[in-house]
């Protein structure tokens, strides 16, 4: 019936639950344009909407925007227009932007890393943040788009690493048994547009550490 946010309080708590939060509402545009473009139903069972695809866009701008300003703010326990407007992306336009969409390969990988037990202290939001390095790499994303993300994710702190999220000299073993798990048959990557397969996601994987390894801003 409602969700309330009281941002006095999201201001005054530990500042990385509100970058994990970006860090989810990153993944926001890039699955539903995925979900999109496969024809794929939203969370629903429904097909997506325009001002789904719209509002998962507007997600993604208003993190470019106001993401550092937010958590400056958020660091000095402040409320400002820039924290209001993070909390409402990550919040609601993500929310709904996901849910009238769907999710795709970022959340698929996310959940597919948890079988690796180095990711276990490490936050939903940062984990799906790697997985947006993921999807873009699966993607075969513009290299462009690729810096931006990378940039934005380095400038508020957010994983862009296999070590950032616990996983520092992943063995291949380890690698194979995260594809596998990620590919299985009711798995969100197959919102991809395309066939995936666990040799595309190991290969997608190690592609994504070493363009965050390499990314200089």
């Amino acid at each position: 019936v409602l969700v309330l946010v009281d941002t006095e309080v999201i201001a005054k708590a530990p500042v990385r639950t509100l970058v994990a939060g970006m860090g989810d509402a990153l993944s926001t545009m890039f699955e539903a344009k995925a979900c999109v473009a496969a024809g794929k139903p939203n969370t629903r069972g429904g097909s997506c909407t325009l001002s789904a695809l719209a509002l998962a866009e507007l997600c993604y701008r208003t993190l470019l925007a106001d993401g550092v300003d937010a958590l400056e703010a958020a660091n000095q326990g402040r409320v400002t227009p820039a924290l209001e407007r993070i909390v409402e992306a990550n919040t609601l336009l993500s929310g709904l932007g996901f849910e009238s969409a769907g999710l795709a390969a970022a959340h698929g990988v996310h959940n597919a890393l948890t079988a690796a037990e180095g990711t276990h202290a490490y936050l939903h939001g940062e984990k799906v943040a790697f997985g947006v390095i993921v999807q873009l790499m699966l993607e075969k994303a513009e290299r462009a788009l690729v810096d931006e993300v990378l940039g934005f994710c380095k400038s508020v702190g957010l994983p862009t690493t296999l070590a950032g999220i616990g996983c520092e000299g992943l063995p291949d073993s380890t690698l194979a048994k995260v594809a596998e798990l990620a590919v299985l048959p009711d798995g969100l990557i197959h919102n991809e547009p395309f066939l995936v397969t666990a040799p595309m996601v190991a290969k997608a994987i190690r592609e994504a550490d070493a363009a965050g390894q390499s990314f200089v801003a």
